[in-house]
């Protein structure tokens, strides 16, 4: 009864967390293409044929039903991946729409028309890959009207996570924030559009200020998952194990995981 979470390194792992409280009687099998990370400068063949090769690896783990927890692969090969490539008993799902669903106020599957929100001015940080998309911008609008949109790619930011250099991270976000600011001084909202970012939520915050409120995904996520899986039990895959897969060096990777998760982390290869 496993399902699946895939990143293109370790940010996804901010989603494993928060859905693992949430559903803690569901195995996840956890998929980090760490060989090929980042996503966010790769164009959109190159992430759909990485996004669907993994996806496919984690089916034959037992997950009927994967999510995407990158918003470049959710940006750049879901749609294509759920029109002509994900077979009918199985499900991908993204993560931008639980996002816009609490940013718009709408409860899931609300397809009513588009309306006016109280949100007028968001700030998008993301990578490279999802800004050129516009993906954010398009579920947006199919729910809200005459909201402004800057979006400020934030190159640099998942390299170095993944490369465990904090620090520099610390002072590509203020960078990217500055840069937003002299595009949209005053955001009302700011979106972690990437989630390798809620590992530097708190320097968004600081750097965006008091007044701007900072959504995150990963809690979004784990409550919509919540729901869906409440209202679809069936696409609880058969896999009973959790498990780490990785295509990068499962050492590196494990002792990179433990680190930000602050619990021992064991990957192996997929």
């Amino acid at each position: 009864m496993a399902v699946g979470i895939f990143d293109s390194g370790l940010g996804g792992l901010t989603v494993l967390e928060a859905v693992s409280k949430r559903l803690p009687d569901v195995p996840f099998v956890y998929f980090g293409d760490n060989a090929h990370a980042p996503y966010g400068v790769r164009d959109a063949e190159d992430v759909y044929q990485l996004t669907t090769s993994a996806v496919a690896r984690m089916w034959e783990e037992g997950c009927d039903l994967v999510i995407l927890a990158c918003n470049t692969a959710s940006a750049a090969a879901l749609r294509r991946m759920q029109e002509s490539w994900v077979p009918t008993n199985k499900r991908v799902l993204g993560v931008f729409v639980p996002l816009i669903e609490a940013m718009t106020e709408r409860q899931w599957g609300d397809n009513s028309p588009p309306r006016e929100v109280a949100v007028q001015h968001v700030a998008l940080f993301a990578t490279p890959a999802t800004v050129s998309s516009r993906a954010f911008q398009r579920e947006l609008a199919f729910r809200a009207i005459g909201v402004d949109v800057e979006a400020q790619a934030c190159g640099g930011v998942v390299d170095a996570i993944e490369d465990g250099d904090l620090i520099l991270a610390e002072a590509l976000v203020r960078s990217h924030v500055d840069a937003l600011k002299r595009k949209m001084p005053h955001p009302e909202a700011a979106i972690l559009g990437c989630t390798h970012y809620p590992l530097m939520e708190e320097i968004f915050a600081d750097a965006l200020g008091p007044e701007v409120k900072v959504y995150s995904q990963a809690n979004l996520v784990a409550e919509s998952l919540a729901d869906y899986l409440g209202r679809h039990p069936k696409m609880v895959g058969e896999g009973q194990n959790s498990v780490f897969l990785t295509t990068g060096n499962p050492r590196v990777v494990s002792n990179r995981a433990t680190q930000f998760l602050r619990r021992k982390i064991e990957f192996v290869s997929a």
